[in-house]
């Protein structure tokens, strides 16, 4: 066959499998060939750049924003919205959206999700779901105390509960408030049976559903009555903390920041954390983006839920650090 007949059934076969949408093997009965040789002429017929592919991302989508954020800060996957970046409420909602997506696509038989309390980016996630129509045998594990306020304790308690009826699992709650007044108060909390048992199911944990607070606490947290004293935060301030996770505190190159308050804090630590094998933060906002980088960079989590804006923002501040957290994933 000379080289002008190889190329004019490469572009043939090429032009009848992606112009015509005919199926190999119906090329194959056609043009008197083997189903195996045409799929071999097809990959020659890209080879030779006879046909390039090429992915038009459709409106509102943003993968070369993922791909950098998964390239710069080794996550496992990114994921992007657009939103309005001067709305909360509606940011909150569409990075909600998104996470919910995320979890009923990927969600495997017998998860331990791990949900912590006083996010509204995760109320929006759950008001988002939909119901599955199988049994996953999920357990929902509140990984930080939700009693505070009565009307914001029902907001943490409706966020596990109602996430486990969506997935027809299991709820387990952490019957404790997330921050007390004293380390001595959280050791006779601890002693419970109950709270001793949601702890034991922490070290479980397959996914970890968490938002990613800053220094200063959102509207949602003052609510509930689960908030450090202005003189704690200042504190924290001192020691360098810009985040936190779960209300454990990270300094901006993702070191834990150890401080007093943490005696103080009933909820999953950055020890177990770390062991957890998917972590989704999802968060987003001004207000965040420097805690949502230091979480990052630390490996606190390794799925990012955010928007444009905020990616954006990751990507132009990003700064390899001058040290590595010593608990690593």
């Amino acid at each position: 066959m000379s080289r002008a007949d190889e190329l004019r059934l490469l572009t043939r076969i090429a032009r009848l499998y992606h112009e015509q949408n005919h199926t190999q093997a119906e090329i194959a009965a056609q043009l008197n060939l083997s189903q195996a040789r045409v799929s071999r002429l097809l990959t020659t017929a890209r080879d030779e750049g006879i046909v390039r592919i090429s992915v038009t991302a459709p409106h509102f989508t943003y993968p070369e924003l993922e791909e950098r954020l998964e390239a710069e800060f080794g996550l496992k996957e990114a994921i992007v919205v657009d939103s309005v970046a001067d709305d909360e409420e509606q940011l909150f909602r569409d990075i909600g959206s998104a996470a919910a997506f995320h979890v009923e696509t990927t969600l495997k038989q017998n998860e331990v999700i791990g949900i912590s309390s006083w996010s509204a980016t995760l109320l929006a996630m759950v008001d988002a779901m939909h119901p599955f129509n199988r049994d996953t045998q999920a357990k929902v594990v509140q990984i930080l105390g939700g009693v505070g306020n009565r009307v914001a304790e029902v907001y943490a308690t409706q966020l596990a509960q109602r996430l486990a009826q969506l997935l027809r699992g299991e709820t387990v709650l952490l019957p404790a408030p997330g921050i007390v007044g004293s380390a001595d108060a959280k050791r006779v909390l601890m002693s419970d049976p109950f709270v001793q048992e949601t702890f034991r199911l922490m070290d479980d944990v397959t996914i970890a559903l968490v938002g990613i607070g800053a220094l200063q606490p959102s509207s949602l947290l003052t609510d509930s009555g689960n908030i450090f004293s202005d003189d704690d935060i200042a504190r924290l301030a001192e020691f360098g903390a810009v985040g936190d996770i779960c209300q454990r505190f990270f300094d901006a190159t993702g070191m834990p920041v150890s401080s007093p308050v943490d005696d103080r804090v009933i909820g999953m630590d950055f020890e177990q954390l770390s062991k957890v094998p998917r972590v989704v933060g999802a968060a987003g906002g001004a207000r965040k983006t420097a805690a949502i980088r230091a979480a990052a960079i630390g490996g606190w989590i390794n799925v990012l839920v955010t928007d444009r804006a905020t990616a954006q923002r990751l990507l132009g501040m990003f700064a390899t650090p001058s040290s590595k957290q010593e608990v690593s994933r």
